[in-house]
């Protein structure tokens, strides 16, 4: 059994996109954007499925963490971030903050959530508790 990651990251969310060169991408789905993604000035998102080394995982998640957008993704001023999870790890990855979540605990995750509201990001996008074991 592997304990490699798999996850999603959103191309458009990206400042320097050469970090998707470091992680196998799965594949790879175009997505339109609604009013309910609040991000107008984009028609579509385009989303990676990746799989990233367990050995690996956390050194990709700093760099991530350095080129995901600083700008707002909304414009309630929310933020971008990415994840991507194992049987028993979940990392999220906000701008220069990274979250390493035991995937059984209900307070790390409420910890991630809080952050990411505290961003602005929209309520449902961080329901991370759905990941909850």
């Amino acid at each position: 059994m592997t304990n490699d990651f798999i996850g999603t990251i959103i191309e458009e969310s990206l400042e320097d996109n050469t970090v998707l060169k470091k992680v196998k991408v799965l594949a790879t789905r175009v997505e339109k954007v609604t009013a309910k993604h609040q991000t107008p000035w984009l028609q579509h998102w385009t989303l990676h499925t990746i799989e990233v080394l367990e050995d690996k995982a956390k050194r990709i998640a700093q760099e991530i963490s350095k080129v995901i957008g600083s700008k707002p993704c909304s414009s309630t001023a929310g933020y971008w971030y990415a994840d991507f999870k194992n049987e028993t790890r979940h990392y999220i990855i906000f701008r220069n903050k990274v979250f390493h979540i035991d995937r059984k605990s209900k307070e790390q995750y409420e910890t991630a959530r809080q952050y990411g509201l505290s961003l602005g990001i929209p309520e449902y996008q961080v329901d991370f508790h759905r990941f909850l074991l």
